[in-house]
C-alpha cells in the first residue's frame, strides 16, 4: 500500500507549497481536488484543459517531488436537479484525465430530485413513509443510470478507466447494497472509494463493508471520526450542526489515531488485504481542531506504523 492526501488538506496552501509539504512528509502521491464542492485551489481546469504547456508544467511539479497524481478529485453531487455546475466540472474533468493520461477519478454518485419538477436532491434514507421507496426507484431508473451510462461512455474514449464512488452520506449510493446495485447496472468501471469516517457515523461497519465490497474497492480514503456521547445521546448520528464545532456536534472528523486506535488501523489496513486491495490511503484531513500540518504528519506517522507494505505471506508448500 501506499500513502498519499487530498490536496485539499492543506487548501490554505500555494500549489507548489502544498506539493513541497507532500515531499517533507514523505507521502508517495497527492490526490487533486479539481471542483465539486472544492473551490480546487490547486487546480485550474479551464487553462489545463486549455494549455498543453500548462499540463506539462503541472505534471512537472509532481515528477519532480518524486510524487505522483494519485487521481483527480471532483466529489459533489453531478445530479443536483438546478446546479449544473458540478457535473460541468465533472465532465471537464475526465477529460482533463484523459489530456494527462490519469486513468481514475474520485466523485460521488450524485443525488437526484424525487420527482419530475423537485429543485432539491431528496436523500431517501428510510422505508417510511412509502413514498420514500418511489422515489428512490425513480431516481435510479430515471436520473442515475441514464446519467452515469452516458458519462461512462465518454470517460472511455479519454481514457478513463476507474470512477471511485465514494460512499457519502446525501448521496444515492452511500452504503454498500445501494452502490453495490448501481455497480452491476453500470459495470466494472464503477468502484468504491472507501472514507471510514462516513461509514463511523451512518453507523455502519467500514471492516464489513471491505468485506462486502471486496474487488470493487478501487481507492481509500484515510480519515477518522469520533463521538460527542452527550451530544449524540440527544441528537442521534443525524446531525447537521457546523462541522466546525466538534463541542456541539454527536460527531466529527477527526485525525487518524483520534477516533481509533493504531489496532483498529491496523486491523482495517489488513483487512484491505485480505480483499486484495493493495492501493493507495489518501489522507483526507477534515479535523476541525488539529493545524493540517500536524493532522497530517500524524496520520502519515500512523499509516507508516500499521499498514502493509510488501507483498507476501506463509508459504505451506516450504513446510
Amino acid at each position: 500500500m501506499k500513502i498519499g492526501f487530498v490536496s485539499d488538506s492543506l487548501g490554505t496552501l500555494s500549489f507548489d507549497q502544498m506539493l513541497d509539504q507532500a515531499a517533507a512528509l514523505g507521502v508517495g502521491g497527492v490526490e487533486i481536488n479539481a471542483g465539486g464542492w472544492s473551490r480546487a485551489p490547486h487546480l485550474d481546469l479551464s487553462r489545463l484543459r486549455q494549455s498543453p504547456a500548462a499540463r506539462r508544467d503541472f505534471l512537472h511539479a509532481f515528477e519532480s517531488r518524486g510524487l505522483e497524481v494519485i487521481a483527480l478529485n471532483v466529489n459533489g453531487n453531478p445530479l443536483h436537479p438546478v446546479d449544473r455546475r458540478q457535473s460541468e466540472e465533472l465532465h471537464e474533468t475526465v477529460r482533463l484525465a484523459g489530456d494527462l493520461g490519469i486513468t481514475r477519478i474520485c466523485t460521488m454518485s450524485g443525488l437526484p430530485e424525487g420527482q419530475e419538477g423537485d429543485r432539491l436532491p431528496n436523500w431517501v434514507i428510510s422505508s417510511w413513509p412509502p413514498e420514500g421507496q418511489i422515489a428512490k426507484e425513480w431516481q435510479f431508473r430515471e436520473r442515475l443510470l441514464p446519467y452515469w451510462e452516458k458519462l461512462l461512455a465518454m470517460a472511455s474514449q479519454c481514457g478513463v478507466t476507474q470512477f471511485a464512488l465514494e460512499l457519502h452520506g446525501g448521496q444515492w449510493a452511500y452504503n454498500v447494497p445501494n452502490f453495490l446495485r448501481l455497480r452491476e447496472a453500470l459495470g466494472p468501471m464503477i468502484g468504491a472509494n472507501l472514507d471510514p469516517s462516513h461509514m463511523f457515523w451512518m453507523g455502519a461497519d467500514p471492516i464489513a463493508a471491505i468485506d462486502g465490497l471486496g474487488e470493487a474497492i478501487f481507492h481509500v480514503h484515510a480519515k477518522d471520526a469520533g463521538f460527542n456521547e452527550a451530544r449524540r445521546g440527544v441528537t442521534s448520528n443525524l446531525e447537521n450542526g457546523p462541522l466546525g464545532h466538534p463541542a456541539d456536534r454527536a460527531w466529527s472528523y477527526l485525525t487518524l489515531g483520534y477516533g481509533h486506535d493504531a489496532l483498529w488501523w491496523r486491523q482495517f489496513c489488513y483487512r484491505l488485504r485480505m480483499v486484495g486491495y493493495d492501493g493507495w490511503l489518501s489522507i483526507e484531513h477534515e479535523d476541525p481542531l488539529l493545524d493540517p500540518v500536524e493532522g497530517l504528519s500524524k496520520s502519515v506517522a500512523l499509516l507508516r506504523e500499521v499498514m502493509p507494505v510488501a507483498l507476501g505471506g506463509f508459504n505451506q508448500a516450504e513446510c
